[in-house]
């Protein structure tokens, strides 16, 4: 190959040395770049390859990526040499196979099965594929939006072709946000093993450049700024060149750094918490037709859910099964999803997990379920209380570290079991104040359309026990602190449950109690875990706005995670601080049973706020997909509260024509804050258009209390949660009580 010959490479670092210098790389930097050549990684080959290609075509993506490379290389020795990867290839011939490219199977359905020719593009950060080896190309993925690669038996698909394709074939490309996951089957397990490590080898190299740090200590160290590293310190003095990378850090950002990690106390009951939740979190698309996927769960637990529905339903061979009951949506195994939520329920944080089930099964296939529960989870079930004695609170997240809880019906009270008391027969009366004694298995959508209903006391009492089934005793002693009960009114709450008992909400009924009983509904959660879910007529899987019941201290807000939008925005947001555990303590007025506040009425007590936002400038904002070529964006900011019902407004700057590169506005938008504990603020960067509605470019959304003062960036968010960097906007932000304004 061309590559192989060492003019080429000399001619290359002529390339590499001009574009480094004009980087501010030092000479040690391009020494090491120069013994990475002769040593011949052939990482250190595709940096040459970007060099080349940003000689040819400058471009500040590209230009990332070579500093990410060179800063790779020199902090990381064991990428200069061809290393090993076991008995096969070598990882660089690994990467000259994939750049020759190979006939991968491309897998959507059991019957969509075709032939692609793959292959890694020069700037070794490009997979394109083509029908067939020669053909028209075009691109598949960038490197950088891949997470992870996974092994054939990993993926539902492939095991169902199994007698088809042999497993070890097969791989799965998981990209980062809502993206689906590419199934591929290769022609031998050599083929597959080759572009397993050679992806896996690339992700690593893009994902370790990720980190701040490392960009932050080479800035410290002035790797990227020696002609100014001592004699600014000495003067006690910035640079233009270290304050702009300053603006631009962590410490420059929006959002307050010390809002990033574990900073709330995590020692309180855990209904003093928002819980970040999802729900039908099986499903990956719509409620009707979708498909029901262990993915589904992967993907909630890692970006942080706390709480994950389960849907269960007697399937065939004794074994429970997984999907949205009476509905064309795909089933998958109640004993698969255990095992995924075991495998991933604590990767991104060491806060319980708590399993809600909607059980619909038979005797026999319940007590199925409990062995797998049992069984798969080990440990990490809870499956008794604490210390062995009565509760007197619910445990706090911290107590329930590395532990995974159980929601759902139980045949007795928690005293009862740890007392050892057997069940006595339920009275009628009983059995219509406290249906969840007897274990009634039905989903909450069909309780809350029981309980709305006008019946006489004997049809409720018939329609009761048609849809009461017998709980399996194995199964509902594995609930301990979250007993499912049925919701009358708060005063029925007060006078027959426990603070172990909880409820759940249709989105309708809860917003309905925010408005009429708004305080009743904020001292309800003080003491009692409420859940809310989505509306059943939301069969496209869209979200409702959560503001508004965490507003009345709602703790359980389930969303359908698998759905972009301004409410996941909100979501995403509000779970961002704190270490993004998934666990947020709620202001202390809704931990309080006798607060006075109400959710749509905010008392006097509250001091108004006046919150002013300069939107000054913005930098690199990316083209809106699927227009037309050479057009250019027209940006204006929408900058948005949401939060208790006074504070919830909407402000936006005017366009700037034709600039998405460095437009600025100049413009200054005031807010009225009245309860700042519950705003959420959220930036959205659009593209105007007189004709229709404005397209969307990006967003940031964080909480108002996380917000940081003084002239700061938004590093700006796609539609699903993932970077748009190195797209940003530049603003001055000030939060003061109206008096000093006013003085």
């Amino acid at each position: 190959m061309l590559w192989h010959s060492f003019g080429t490479i000399a001619a290359l670092l002529q390339v590499a040395t001009f574009i480094l210098q004009k980087i501010l790389l030092d000479d040690t930097g391009l020494a090491y770049i120069c013994q990475t050549y002769e040593r011949f990684s052939h990482v250190a080959m595709i940096l040459g390859k970007m060099v080349l290609q940003l000689s040819k075509e400058p471009s500040a993506r590209l230009l990332k990526h070579v500093v990410r490379c060179y800063l790779r290389l020199s902090d990381n020795p064991s990428y200069l040499a061809p290393t090993s990867s076991g008995p096969g290839l070598t990882t660089d011939e690994d990467l000259l196979l994939m750049q020759e490219g190979m006939l991968i199977r491309k897998v959507r359905t059991k019957s969509w099965k075709k032939l692609r020719y793959f292959r890694l593009q020069n700037d070794g950060m490009t997979v394109w594929h083509a029908r067939q080896a020669g053909g028209s190309a075009k691109p598949t993925f960038s490197i950088s939006d891949v997470e992870t690669v996974r092994e054939g038996h990993d993926s539902e698909l492939l095991r169902s072709l199994a007698e088809e394709f042999p497993l070890e074939q097969g791989f799965t490309i998981v990209f980062h946000g809502r993206r689906a996951n590419l199934d591929l089957v290769a022609n031998s397990v050599e083929e597959a093993e080759v572009w397993m490590r050679g992806l896996q080898l690339l992700v690593d190299l893009v994902a370790s450049m990720d980190q701040q740090e490392r960009l932050d200590q080479y800035q410290q160290d002035g790797v990227r700024y020696p002609p100014y590293r001592t004699p600014g310190k000495l003067r006690h003095v910035l640079s233009m060149d270290g304050f702009l990378s300053y603006l631009c850090s962590k410490d420059g950002d929006i959002f307050n750094p010390a809002c990033l990690p574990i900073y709330q106390d995590m020692t309180q009951p855990l209904n003093h918490y928002f819980i970040n939740s999802s729900h039908n979190t099986y499903l990956v698309k719509d409620q009707l037709y979708g498909q029901s996927s262990v993915e589904g769960y992967i993907r909630a637990l890692k970006r942080g859910c706390r709480c994950v529905e389960v849907d269960i339903w007697d399937g065939p061979n004794g074994e429970p099964i997984v999907y949205h009951g009476h509905t064309l949506t795909s089933r998958i195994l109640f004993k698969d999803v255990v095992a995924t939520v075991a495998q991933y329920a604590f990767q991104t944080s060491d806060y319980p997990v708590i399993l809600s089930l909607e059980n619909h099964c038979s005797w026999e296939q319940q007590q199925t379920m409990a062995y797998h529960l049992t069984e798969i989870l080990g440990e990490q079930l809870l499956s008794a209380t604490l210390d062995g004695q009565p509760p007197i609170q619910l445990p706090s997240p911290e107590d329930l570290r590395w532990k995974i809880l159980v929601k759902g019906k139980k045949l007795s009270t928690l005293e009862e079991d740890l007392e050892g008391e057997e069940e006595e027969e339920k009275t009628e009366t009983e059995l219509e104040g406290k249906e969840a004694e007897l274990g009634m298995a039905m989903h909450p959508e069909m309780e809350t359309e029981l309980e709305t209903q006008k019946l006489s006391p004997l049809r409720k009492d018939i329609k009761e026990k048609k849809f009461t089934s017998v709980l399996c005793p194995a199964l509902s002693a594995l609930v301990v602190y979250l007993k499912s009960v049925t919701f009358h009114n708060f005063t029925h709450s007060k006078e027959h449950y426990h603070f172990y008992e909880m409820s759940s909400f249709s989105e309708t009924k809860a917003k309905s109690l925010v408005k009429e009983a708004g305080n009743e509904f904020v001292q309800h959660n003080a003491w009692q875990l409420s859940r809310v879910y989505p509306s059943g007529l939301r069969t496209d899987s869209s979200n409702f706005n959560p503001q508004e019941l965490w507003n009345a201290g709602c703790q359980l807000v389930a969303m359908n995670v698998q759905t972009a939008g301004p409410e996941m925005d909100i979501c995403d947001g509000l779970f961002r601080q704190n270490g993004g555990c998934g666990y947020v303590l709620k202001p202390d007025f809704l931990r309080d049973t006798q607060s006075s506040f109400h959710p749509e009425r905010p008392i006097n007590t509250f001091k108004p706020r006046l919150l002013l936002i300069q939107v000054i400038s913005g930098q690199q904002l990316p083209k809106v997909k699927k227009t037309k070529e050479g057009s250019i964006v027209d940006p204006l900011v929408k900058v948005q509260i949401f939060g208790t019902r006074p504070d919830t407004a909407q402000q936006e700057t005017n366009y700037v024509d034709n600039n998405g590169f460095n437009p600025h506005w100049g413009e200054t938008l005031r807010f009225r804050v009245l309860v700042p504990e519950l705003a959420m603020l959220r930036f959205v960067v659009k593209d105007y258009d007189w004709k229709s509605r404005d397209d969307f470019i990006g967003q940031y959304t964080l909480p108002l209390t996380c917000m940081q003062q003084g002239y700061r960036h938004i590093h700006l968010l796609s539609k699903d949660g993932t970077s748009l960097h190195p797209a940003s906007i530049f603003v001055y932000t000030c939060l003061q009580e109206e008096e000093e304004v006013e003085s």
